[in-house]
């Protein structure tokens, strides 16, 4: 009989399917492109390389902006690229995958510090809580992100009902989280060069706000007027939760040093980055009342900065006041009045890392 075209379909993904898994088993052995990494990397170039960038997050670059590169050091095996909804499937994939991005930094001559992470997204504290994944299609390659609870606000009072209890960190993508990072540094401890230069960051743990939100749906936006007090409670919980999470992070995968942290391979003072991307909703007298003494908490147990997508120059100069805060980054400085971040951040002694060159060079010109 003929086949019909979604008969075709089905069988040409079939094909692909059975030659993609064939090229993954052909993957599963990790240790050839461990061996890879460990023999492109050069001790001397990477300790220059830290040390300049703790020169940068120390607050010694006195003029100008602080750029970096190391030596170019192509592979010996080849690479392939992994899509990510095949690595959040299977652990091995995901150590692969974050190793590539290793490979792609010494093939570039890329100025980053050697960084991996076990990389998923934004879901990692809501799935451990209860939350739902919501996948991406996998073509489009990006990670994927947290339903709401089902009964939002409900299932949040819930939650704070329980909150004297220990969550289980072996839920969700925290399982993941942890179960791939012991898997790592298992691998990594026949490698020396790869143990020492590349560094096991923190995974993406957001910040009470953000984590607030995408738990509770945007209902919580509405909450800031009916339910003030729930809303404290419910940034409270999260931040305990927060610090309890990378407490226990930190036992196994230590940052680089006691007093700074790799993220994105970008070395600043403190251990962490709190996710404030959802404040770009509310106003800044909203994030001084409500988000602020959180972020205050967690910078104070930890140091570190602050990071945010789209506009935060409505709040940015309550997040330059934070105590003990040394750096901040941003993705859209076109989005924002950059003449006030500046006033509050570097004008403060806060580093920005990880900005836009068009930005850089279009404050270095003026």
């Amino acid at each position: 009989a003929a086949l019909t075209d979604t008969d075709k379909e089905r069988r040409n993904a079939c094909r692909l399917r059975v030659a993609w898994r064939g090229r993954m088993e052909d993957m599963m052995n990790l240790h050839p492109y461990f061996a890879d990494l460990e023999n492109r990397i050069d001790p001397t170039d990477e300790e220059r390389l830290e040390s300049e960038w703790r020169a940068f997050a120390d607050l010694k670059l006195t003029q100008g902006a602080f750029r970096t590169a190391r030596t170019p050091r192509p592979a010996a095996v080849e690479w392939k690229r992994v899509w990510i909804n095949d690595a959040l499937e299977d652990d091995e994939l995901m150590i692969y995958r974050e190793l590539y991005s290793v490979h792609e930094k010494l093939e570039s001559g890329s100025g980053e510090l050697l960084s991996v992470r076990s990389n998923y997204g934004t879901g990692i504290i809501p799935t451990m809580l209860g939350a739902k994944l919501f996948l991406v299609p996998r073509e489009n390659d990006t990670l994927p992100a947290p339903h709401p609870l089902e009964n939002g606000q409900e299932d949040i009072e819930r939650l704070l009902q329980n909150g004297g209890r220990q969550p289980d960190y072996s839920n969700g993508l925290a399982g993941k989280t942890f179960r791939v990072a012991e898997r790592y540094l298992e691998l990594a401890a026949g490698y020396p060069k790869v143990s020492r230069y590349v560094h096991y960051y923190n995974p993406d743990l957001q910040g009470p706000l953000a984590l607030c939100e995408a738990m509770w749906g945007s209902d919580f936006y509405y909450a800031f007027y009916e339910e003030p007090e729930l809303v404290h409670d419910a940034l409270d919980y999260l931040a305990d939760t927060f610090i309890a999470f990378l407490n226990r992070w930190h036992r196994l995968c230590p940052t680089i040093d006691a007093e700074h942290c790799v993220e994105w391979g970008c070395l600043h003072r403190g251990r962490c980055i709190i996710r404030n991307d959802a404040a770009m909703n509310i106003s800044g007298e909203m994030y001084q009342t409500f988000a602020m003494p959180r972020d205050a908490r967690i910078i104070d147990t930890f140091g570190g900065g602050i990071h945010f997508c789209g506009r935060g120059d409505h709040y940015i100069e309550h997040v330059g006041a934070i105590d003990g805060i040394s750096c901040v980054n941003l993705s859209e400085p076109y989005m924002n009045d950059m003449e006030k971040i500046y006033r509050n951040t570097i004008d403060r002694g806060l580093i920005i890392f990880g900005l836009l060159q068009s930005e850089v060079d279009r404050a270095l010109g003026e």
